[in-house]
């Protein structure tokens, strides 16, 4: 933290709610480099030999304990790719706090792609945190584009929290998952976008164990002039049960596009999709207004809940 400037603790603030060093096992970095690590008895973190990126090495029963792995890019012009693997054991109960935040005051693109790779352990629970951040005045873009792989043992649990509210111009985020048998996907996706910012979600959720379960939801705002993508596909390969739901708040010329994907391949596969998009109701509108709320706070407030 020590070596980090003003706009890069703001940064880390932002996308992984550090104000200080963090307790447990951590990585942070910054501008393509590594500016804090801390390992513990049961997480141990190493730097990759063959391409930029970390493996992070989680014991056999590791319970309570955090790993931190932020990035924050506040150098116009800077494009890096970086490649991160987990190794969570059995019976683990871990939180993997992770984030990407630009600022860009610069004429240069700045992009960070991420690509992070899960191999969770029978029986093991992982809550994962990913924010994604943009600020800056400069002509450059700001550009994240994330791909996760979860490859889940029989009985895990992953949470996944996915949020991009603010700032970033271009984002492709890709996720993959293949679930043996009894394991649990939960993703929970924030998003917004505005001015002339595009955002594109793909979900592809192989279940392929007796008992396997997924449940992906995304909630999304698109602005002015933005577009949105999600492109949520579960695939039932066993006696298994998944749910997707896309509900979107289209505003001004805003576009959204939902592609719901089912595919069942076993007879006892019980997948549902559901979709809506739709914008701001009058009514809503009116109730707040007459609470003394003028027509933009009132927007304000019902995008913020929607979004919580």
């Amino acid at each position: 933290m020590n070596q980090m400037d003003a706009v890069q603790k703001r940064l880390l603030q932002e996308v992984a709610d550090l104000h200080d060093i963090p307790e447990g096992a951590y990585n942070l970095r910054a501008n393509g480099t590594s500016v804090g690590r801390n390992t513990t008895a049961n997480i141990d973190i190493q730097t990759k030999t063959d391409v930029s990126g970390i493996d992070i090495r989680i014991k056999d029963g590791t319970k309570k304990e955090s790993v931190h792995i932020p990035v924050v890019l506040s150098e116009s012009g800077l494009k890096e790719t970086v490649y991160n693997d987990f190794y969570v054991g059995n019976d683990c109960d871990v939180l993997i706090v992770a984030g990407c935040g630009i600022d860009n005051c610069g004429t240069q693109d700045s992009q960070h792609d991420g690509v992070h790779r899960f191999f969770i352990g029978r029986n093991s629970r992982i809550r994962y945190v990913e924010k994604h951040y943009g600020s800056g005045d400069g002509a450059g873009k700001r550009i994240l584009n994330p791909v996760t792989e979860v490859y889940m043992d029989e009985g895990s649990t992953m949470e996944m929290e996915m949020v991009q509210i603010k700032g970033v111009d271009s984002t492709s985020r890709t996720t993959l998952a293949e679930l043996k048998a009894d394991a649990k996907l939960i993703v929970r996706e924030r998003l917004m976008t505005h001015g002339q910012q595009s955002a594109v979600s793909v979900y592809k959720v192989s279940l392929n164990g007796d008992g396997a379960s997924a449940d992906v939801v995304s909630r999304s705002v698109a602005r002015d002039t933005s577009y949105q993508k999600l492109d949520a596909c579960i695939i039932g390969n066993a006696a298994c049960s998944g749910h997707t739901e896309c509900d979107s708040i289209i505003m001004d010329n805003g576009r959204i596009l939902a592609v719901p994907c089912l595919e069942a391949n076993n007879i006892d596969a019980q997948l549902v999709h559901e979709a809506a998009i739709g914008k701001i109701a009058g009514e809503q509108l009116t109730k707040l207004m007459t609470l003394g709320l003028t027509e933009a706070e009132a927007e304000e407030q019902i995008i913020n809940g929607f979004l919580k």
